[in-house]
């Protein structure tokens, strides 16, 4: 992987202010969704938006899971084959 394609990824996800992924595993998930982009950007933000919901002592921090899942709407594979 270039490090062009590592720095988009790292832009779309977010990864500058919300960290998640270390390098070698966005390369794992470009890798393993046959180097495609958008299919990468798809699994890694259905990936992030875990349920981020922390409470601690009272306090909380909100839930951005909705967040990463409408980016990750952006990104769903269309399967335009023919059925046979």
């Amino acid at each position: 992987m270039t490090a062009d394609i590592l720095d988009h990824l790292k832009m779309i996800l977010r990864e500058a202010d919300v960290p998640f992924f270390s390098d070698a595993e966005l390369e794992f998930h470009y890798v393993n969704n046959g180097q495609d982009l958008r299919s990468t950007l798809y699994t890694c933000l259905l990936i992030k938006a875990e349920d981020t919901t922390l409470s601690v002592s009272g306090m909380s921090c909100a839930d951005s899971s909705k967040y990463f899942r409408r980016l990750a709407s952006m990104y769903v594979p269309v399967n335009s084959g023919i059925l046979q």
